[in-house]
């Protein structure tokens, strides 16, 4: 240490002694900062040579997330191969990150990632999924309330009495859940090969058949034991609309369109509240149909979106394509405009369960996918039809 030594007879100034102190500090600190610079230097070596070690030697990750979704993961991964469910029963699962506890009697929870995956192919399918109003309900039904009719009200003076009006009506439309289910198999020998991803590949085979029978029904569905699609219901032409119909609105051509007027004509058809959120449905065919029309100044109504993901636009609105609308043809209802959001709500357990059957197709395994949906058009005055007629 530095010490401030006065000269013979004199003493030290304060000022020296606080210089002193603090070129003292200074120096300590310096020090102080090379060692832990070093030492930071030495554990990120330590770091370097254990993850080095980990990659070569393919061990598992030591990450806390992967540590939490193991268990479930190999534990649902011995299921799925050998039908071993000790794993399963013996898992204890958190409240807060399943919803839904191991039921063995009723079939196992997929895993979170396979969960995710059939989930996101579903919300990415051409259906009008991507644009209704998608639910999840824990019981077996979802009733919709909705306002069909107007609230009387009267004008009256400062003296005069108010006269009793109208009381408006609430409709109540029941959404029933229906079993969607999937029955893929595989071969126990391919089960037994570890290269095979069982899981990726059960989580693609269930995905797509539910996203195909889902976008059928959602269109088509006749409500017996599966959703109530939107051409389901019976429609009239939209000058004598009421509740419990959809209204439709004439091409001018029999199976044919007769002019862009007709598309006009099925925009302003719809509601001035419904037309800000509207979406036109059609399928592939029908699109190619629209896309050659023009008005009157010989620019195509069809414009394709601007960015990467955005969906096409006619007439200013966005465009879905969905394959399971009708092709054009005489009295079809090829084109579907509305606020879907308003106008379609799809009702959903959101777990999904799997079972697997290793008796009734051996040598081959089967697994039992279910899922319960509902859908139903919950208000007949957010969606119009054109109707390709010419009367």
């Amino acid at each position: 240490m530095t010490e401030a030594k006065s000269r013979i007879g004199e003493d030290v100034s304060p000022i020296d002694e606080v210089k002193t102190a603090i070129s003292d500090f200074l120096r300590d600190v310096s020090g102080l900062k090379a060692e832990v610079k070093q030492n930071l230097q030495q554990q990120d070596e330590r770091m370097n040579t254990l993850e080095r070690k980990t990659l070569n030697a393919a061990r598992p990750a030591l990450a806390m997330a992967a540590a939490q979704d193991a268990p479930h993961q190999k534990a649902f991964d011995a299921y799925l191969r050998s039908g071993d469910d000790d794993a399963l029963r013996g898992l204890d699962l958190e409240e807060k990150a399943m919803s839904t506890a191991v039921n063995s009697d009723g079939g196992y929870l997929v895993d979170p990632v396979t969960s995710e995956t059939v989930h996101s192919v579903l919300a990415a399918t051409a259906s009008i999924r991507a644009i209704a109003n998608v639910v999840n309900v824990e019981a077996t039904s979802y009733d919709v309330l909705i306002d069909s009719t107007e609230m009387g009200a009267g004008w009256a003076d400062e003296t005069s009495s108010s006269s009793e009006t109208s009381t408006s009506s609430i409709e109540r439309i029941a959404i029933p859940l229906h079993e969607l289910s999937a029955l893929p198999k595989a071969s126990q020998r391919l089960l037994d090969d570890s290269a095979f991803d069982v899981e990726n590949w059960l989580a693609g085979r269930i995905a797509d058949t539910f996203a195909r029978s889902e976008a059928t029904a959602f269109i088509t569905g006749d409500g017996a034991n599966k959703p109530t699609g939107i051409l389901d219901h019976p429609a009239v032409e939209n000058g004598s609309w009421n509740w419990g119909y959809l209204g439709y609105v004439l091409s001018g051509a029999s199976g044919d369109f007769n002019g862009a007027d007709a598309l006009v004509d099925l925009v302003y058809a719809l509601g001035a509240e419904y037309r800000a959120n509207a979406t036109f449905v059609m399928n592939s065919k029908t699109a190619g149909a629209v896309r050659k029309l023009k008005d009157a100044d010989g620019r195509f109504l069809w414009s394709d979106g601007l960015a990467a993901g955005e969906p096409a636009r006619l007439l200013g609105y966005p465009v879905l394509i969905a394959e399971d609308m009708p092709d054009i043809a005489e009295g079809a209802d090829a084109i579907a405009f509305g606020d879907f959001k308003s106008g379609y709500t799809i009702a959903e357990r959101p777990d999904l369960r799997v079972l697997r059957d290793p008796f009734s197709a051996k040598p081959h395994v089967l697994f039992y996918a279910t899922k319960r949906v509902g859908g139903d058009v919950s208000d007949f005055a957010a969606i119009k039809l054109l109707r390709f007629a010419a009367s």
